[in-house]
């Protein structure tokens, strides 16, 4: 009988490694962080639980690393609707190819899979998915970075 660990969570909230968000804050100079609990905070911008970052304007260069499980979907909307008004955001999530949020966001934005499973700061294992960078950019970001 295969441990159903393997294929799923109860946690929700893990934190970026360090090595990972340097890379990417390295690309994209990150100035806010929509899903911080607070302590966690990846940037001098963010919001908390509380401040609720679904309801908050994105702007800038956006890393979000969301709560994963049921939920993510709207996260992932989100993420969409801010590239569409300006920012670009870049989203950690776990690489689940298999469901409906991935085809209908995931699926929309330039998709890094990551070679290796995370072991997020704070765990003592790896993390029991695989994960994925996505991009959201501004329409017309790609066609104004060329022309420079």
């Amino acid at each position: 009988m295969l441990n159903d660990s393997l294929y799923s969570s109860e946690k929700k909230d893990w934190e970026t490694p360090d090595f990972l968000f340097k890379a990417l804050d390295h690309e994209f100079n990150f100035n806010l962080d929509p899903c911080s609990d607070g302590d966690n905070a990846k940037c001098k911008m963010f919001f908390t639980p509380e401040q609720n970052g679904l309801t908050q304007e994105w702007k800038g260069s956006v890393f979000m690393n969301p709560p994963y499980g049921r939920g993510i979907d709207v996260w992932m909307e989100k993420a969409i609707s801010s590239s569409k008004a300006g920012a670009v955001v870049c989203c950690l999530v776990p690489a689940r190819t298999d469901t409906r949020w991935w085809h209908k966001y995931a699926m929309k934005g330039e998709i890094r899979l990551l070679s290796k499973r995370l072991t997020f700061k704070g765990a003592n294992n790896k993390a029991p998915f695989p994960c994925a960078i996505i991009i959201f950019r501004p329409p017309g970001y790609l066609l104004t970075a060329q022309r420079i």
